[in-house]
């Protein structure tokens, strides 16, 4: 023990863990009693935690020999590898300590320019700010529009010498700046955007001439994806008469979506009607000790609009559901049934049309005019399937379970007895046949989700131009193309740009594609 003490002796209270000699106080008596550990002087201490750390001996054999507890030993253990740790530490670099120095030349501010504009989304004042503040150098707004059209020339080169013979899906849609219409067009596969054009009007001949214009670069994709727009299909018809041009299913559910959280508000309203009613005729029951007959009248009124809200809210979620889930899913029934699910889906709504005109009619008549338009989709998905299953000698309807039981969440208890009758069924095709599945599965392109998010990163450059200008767009979209993606949900696409994606074949950073020779730290 590191103190002893006997009967009615108290103890004194040691510091072992000091950096400095020990110093012992007091506890309750000032009789002296024996301790070893605290009569170790520092270089005692310092001379047992380095045999510790050395391994020599034991921690139980030290702490015997010199008469301490092997947590006296641990603790002193612990002080010299914090003191080793500070002593090896790398000291700190003074906040003014110069950590490299940069050469800034009329060529580097031009890619600072550059930089700031395209990767930092600045405004050209906000350029003229930085320079001022930071750089204690004036610009004026001139230079930089000149700098930022300068490449532009470039830039337009090399965005038409790539082959777009390689896209398969396109996605198309439209963007307002300003109230002027920006046509755009992007690869499902690659996000490589192939059209960012700023036009008068977005009439059919306006996509009509832009879209030839891409034919010439070899785009000739299997179909492409778009919203219901008059003037974008109508110019896809004159001249792409040949491809298919499918419904946008986000489209869709994003506008009966809402419909169905409009109704089901408004049966939440009555609910909160009828309530506040019923309270009013208990209070007047209290006080009167009868019913008040107009609230009796509009109690039941209020009954009855309650009923018929909660059923169509009820009736408008099961419809959304259907459609979601089933009848626009992927891994859904064949094109001939969904068809007829998809009719009735539209009958259903037809029949409450009368209950809520205003909100079911644009519906109803959409999804009605565009049915074929949004099934396009499951007449690829049925000939591949049928592909897929011709080649492992499988019946289509086994390769169609094998997608829907992929598509179950791995929580659901009904996915773990269906795999295991198709394992029973494949056999020693099953991991085949899945994997195969899988990636048929990937390739289903149902909406233009992609073009969407394109055209939320391009608002980010919009808000802070009144006007845009042709230029402006062909320098954007060579960047958009060229730089390279620091994350994304798919992992094959980081570190890539887009135009590495489509052509598989890796480029200069795009500052050295424009002519620009980058810094470098030696």
């Amino acid at each position: 023990m590191d103190c002893q003490a006997t009967s009615f002796v108290s103890v004194t209270q040691c510091d072992p863990t000091s950096a400095t000699d020990p110093v012992c106080w007091p506890a309750t008596v000032t009789d002296d009693v024996s301790c070893a550990a605290k009569q170790l002087a520092r270089q005692e201490r310092q001379e047992l935690a380095i045999q510790v750390l050395a391994g020599a001996e034991t921690v139980s054999e030290l702490a015997r020999q010199h008469e301490v507890s092997r947590k006296f030993l641990y603790q002193q253990v612990h002080t010299a590898e914090q003191a080793l740790s500070q002593a090896f530490a790398r000291p700190p670099t003074p906040p003014d300590k110069v950590l490299f120095y940069l050469p800034v030349t009329k060529a580097w501010l031009r890619q600072l320019v550059l930089g700031l504009v395209l990767i930092c989304h600045s405004s050209a004042r906000g350029v003229v700010e930085l320079l001022r503040d930071l750089f204690d150098y004036r610009i004026s707004l001139g230079t930089v529009h000149n700098i930022v059209h300068s490449p532009v020339a470039h830039a337009q080169r090399i965005n038409q010498q790539y082959d777009l013979s390689t896209i398969r899906i396109g996605l198309l849609d439209e963007i307002f700046q300003a109230g002027d219409p920006v046509l755009v067009g992007v690869d499902a596969k690659s996000t490589f955007c192939f059209l960012l054009s700023l036009e008068e009007h977005r009439d059919g001949d306006t996509w009509g001439i832009r879209l030839l214009e891409l034919v010439d670069q070899g785009f000739a994709p299997e179909a492409n994806v778009a919203d219901f727009g008059s003037g974008l299909r109508a110019g896809h018809q004159e001249a792409l008469d040949k491809v298919p041009c499918r419904g946008d299913v986000f489209h869709a559910l994003y506008t009966i979506g809402p419909l169905a959280c409009y109704l089901e508000n408004r049966a939440y309203e009555a609910i909160d009607v009828r309530a506040k009613l019923e309270r009013k005729q208990a209070t007047a029951e209290r006080r009167r000790g009868r019913k008040d007959q107009s609230l009796a009248n509009k109690l039941s009124y209020a009954r009855s609009a309650e009923a018929k809200a909660i059923a169509l809210a009820d009736d408008m979620a099961l419809l959304v559901r259907w459609l979601r889930d089933d009848i626009l899913s992927v891994a859904g029934p064949e094109y001939a049934i969904r068809r007829d699910l998809f009719n009735f889906v539209v009958a259903e709504l037809r029949a409450r049309e009368s209950a809520c005109p205003h909100r079911i009619r644009p519906v109803r008549t959409l999804l009605e005019n565009q049915r074929d338009n949004l099934l396009a989709f499951a007449v690829e998905l049925d000939r591949d399937l049928t592909t897929l299953a011709q080649e492992w000698q499988i019946s289509v309807t086994t390769a169609r379970e094998v997608l829907q039981v992929q598509s179950l969440p791995t929580w659901d208890p009904k996915r773990w007895r269906r795999e295991a009758a198709l394992r029973e069924t494949l056999r020693g095709r099953y991991h085949g046949v899945c994997a195969d599945v899988q990636e048929l599965s990937d390739r289903v392109v149902r909406a233009s989700s992609l073009v969407e998010n394109l055209n939320s990163r391009l608002r980010t450059y919009f808000f802070l131009r009144r006007q845009l200008g042709k230029n402006y767009l062909t320098l954007l979209q060579f960047f958009l193309n060229h730089r390279h993606y620091l994350r994304s949900e798919d992992p094959s696409r980081v570190g890539k740009s887009p135009a590495e994606l489509l052509t598989g074949e890796s480029h200069a950073h795009w500052l050295e594609l424009l002519g620009h020779t980058r810094f470098a730290r030696n």
